[in-house]
């Protein structure tokens, strides 16, 4: 891809990943790291403190400030920064982002409905009106699937749509293009066997 292709999206994805993969080390592995990157980029006359976020769009700016804040030390991206960040227009969709964070922020892949509902309220969302109908509903969407011991967990349907979000046309392509992909391979696997 040319730097004249690179959309806000492709940006988004990419510190998306660069965020779960530094929170994962100690601060001063990360500082590292960034470090490594700014010199392999030519930047390492800058000091680390003062690398500042790419120039955005003015509709982009919360989400350049929660990716701002995701770098510096001891500082995660709060529930209800997140929540407010991503946007999500139906209760399916917050179940979908909730997940997300429980599984990337909190390093809580397998989960309950319980404890989506305890992140709800921490995230300072409006209460669902029925918890188990709005993850029941998630999961016939595809965006949760059934795991060990009745917990449930995130598939790459929920992965690709909330990365996209705030921007829901955008996520509801990426979903569409998902699942256009499966039902071509559902395809080809089923004319294999007729054959």
């Amino acid at each position: 891809m040319s730097m004249s292709e690179v959309t806000s999206q492709d940006m988004y994805r990419i510190l998306d990943i660069m965020i779960r993969e530094l929170g994962a080390l100690p601060v001063d592995q990360r500082r590292r790291v960034l470090a490594t990157v700014l010199t392999f980029f030519g930047h390492s006359d800058q000091p680390i403190a003062s690398v500042t976020a790419l120039p955005v769009r003015s509709s982009e700016s919360q989400l350049t400030l929660i990716a701002d804040r995701s770098f510096s030390e001891d500082r995660s991206i709060s529930p209800k920064e997140f929540l407010s960040a991503k946007q999500p227009q139906t209760d399916i969709e917050r179940v979908a982002c909730l997940a997300y964070y429980l599984t990337h922020y909190r390093a809580t892949p397998l989960f309950k409905t319980l404890e989506l509902s305890k992140l709800n309220t921490e995230a300072a969302q409006v209460k669902f009106a029925n918890a188990a109908t709005a993850v029941e509903l998630a999961t016939k969407r595809g965006f949760l699937t059934t795991s060990v011991q009745g917990n449930k967990q995130i598939t790459s349907m929920c992965e690709q749509f909330v990365q996209h979000l705030p921007d829901h046309a955008a996520a509801r392509e990426a979903m569409s293009q998902l699942a256009r992909r499966r039902r071509a391979r559902r395809n080809g696997r089923a004319e294999g066997k007729s054959k």
